[in-house]
Parts: C-alpha cells; sequence; structure tokens
C-alpha cells in the first residue's frame, strides 16, 4: 500500500474528538510547526514517498495512534490498532540489534559497512553508522525498513516501545546464515505472501516431525493397533505438499 493512500486511511480511522477528519491545518497546529500544512497535502497527494521518520511519530501522536501502526498492513479494514504512545529511542533499539545479532562466519558484532552491503544499496555505510549515533534522527520509512530487513525484525520492532522481542532461540536461529537469508527474502514479501511461506514450512515441520524415529515407532504401535494417524489440518493459506487432490 502506497504512503498515500495508509495516510488517508489513517485520517479515517482517527479522526478529531468531534468526528472530523484533520485538517493540514489542523495537523500543522497539532504538531507546532513540525508538519506543515504543505507537507500534509503533498503526502496526501502522494508526491511524498518516504515520509521521515520523526514526521510520522509527530503525525501519529497529534491523531492519536502509535507510530508503528505506519507499517501495518490491512489498515483498509477500518478497524483502529494501538493507542498513542511516546516511541522508544530508535538509537537504542537498533544498537541493540549490533549487540545480540553478529555475524555468523565471523562470530563478531556486525560493523556498518557490513550491515550497508547487506541492504543492496537501500543504505550506505554512513546512513548506517548515523542512524546508529542518533546523527540521523530522522530516517525516511525505505531506511528503516531495509535496516530492519538486515537484522530479520519487522520495522515496527525499531518503533514499537516496550521490551525488545528478540529471545534467545530467535538470535540463536538468526546466526545461521541460511535461516538469515531466508529472512531477508521473506521479508521482502507481501503481508499474504509471507503467510503462504508460513505455512509451507509448518508443514515441512509437521512431515519431518512425523518421520523421526521416535514417532516412526508410535506410528508403528498404531498401526499395530488399528489405529490411522490423521493428516494434520491445513489452514486455508497452507499449500498442500501431498500431492493428493482435494
Amino acid at each position: 500500500m502506497h504512503i498515500a493512500q495508509k495516510f488517508e486511511a489513517l485520517l479515517e480511522m482517527y479522526p478529531r474528538p468531534d468526528g472530523r477528519k484533520w485538517s493540514g491545518q489542523e495537523i500543522d497546529e497539532a504538531t507546532g510547526g513540525v508538519v506543515t500544512r504543505s507537507y500534509v497535502t503533498n503526502l496526501r497527494k502522494g508526491r511524498i514517498e518516504n515520509p521521515g521518520y520523526e514526521k510520522m511519530r509527530a503525525i501519529a501522536k497529534a491523531m492519536g495512534f502509535a507510530p508503528e501502526v505506519w507499517f501495518e498492513e490491512g489498515l483498509t479494514d477500518g478497524r483502529p490498532r494501538g493507542l498513542a504512545e511516546e516511541s522508544g529511542g530508535l538509537t537504542g533499539r537498533v544498537q541493540h540489534l549490533f549487540d545480540v545479532v553478529g555475524n555468523p562466519k565471523t562470530g563478531e558484532p556486525y560493523t556498518n559497512a557490513e550491515v550497508a552491503r547487506m541492504t543492496l544499496g537501500d543504505l550506505s555505510e554512513e546512513d548506517v553508522e548515523g542512524i546508529r549515533t542518533g546523527s540521523i534522527p530522522d530516517p525516511t520509512v525505505g531506511q528503516v525498513a531495509a535496516l530492519a530487513a538486515v537484522f530479520g525484525v519487522e520495522p515496527s520492532y525499531l518503533l514499537d516501545r516496550g521490551s525488545p522481542p528478540l529471545d534467545g532461540e530467535l538470535v540463536q536461529a538468526l546466526l545461521d546464515e541460511a535461516v538469515r537469508e531466508a529472512t531477508l527474502e521473506i521479508s521482502r514479501l507481501s503481508e499474504k505472501e509471507r503467510r503462504l511461506v508460513l505455512g509451507i514450512v509448518r508443514q515441512f515441520g509437521s512431515e519431518n516431525n512425523t518421520r523421526s524415529p521416535q514417532n516412526a515407532g508410535r506410528t508403528a504401535e498404531s498401526a499395530r493397533a488399528g489405529v490411522h494417524p490423521q493428516p494434520a489440518e491445513r489452514g486455508p493459506d497452507t499449500p498442500d505438499l501431498t500431492g493428493a487432490p482435494d
């Protein structure tokens, strides 16, 4: 969804207290001039494709929603998302990623140059350093998304507030090069395509679990007892990998 379409959806979902849609002048006043009336007009008309983080946060705070809502899919369903709250430090979250996700080849933390190369041109080494140090306090949507993709997290993680959602199992998994490459590729897909890939992976996991030696013994015992295992239930987005007709 284009950023202009998201903005229109947010204007519908989060009206003013009196029920009216926010005007450009009202957003200008509510943000203290951080987001000007002309900026709002250009954003609505699609002339701005990569609004800065500080402007997105200012709009979110003024209108009453959490900054990470900008990155959510399916905004056109009209359902309000998270309530507004002051965003956590972007610099601190980026540094946390550098601290916990290391280079699997060297075992050392990633350098700015390595991360820049992994964004395939979306970020320069200077961009990465600026975001890490805070000298670039207002990265664009594209820059935030590129940085998040490198570390295998959702862009909303860098804007959300609360405990970092990176547990030990996830960190260990991201140390595997194949897992990291798969994560990067999947992160570039649409939400529907990501769900489809997740369904495929889960079905492979279910089949591998069924074929394990321990489960094989259980299956043999069940067969002798006249009990036959049922196939794993498929969700609507999970393709059938068995080749059996529907």
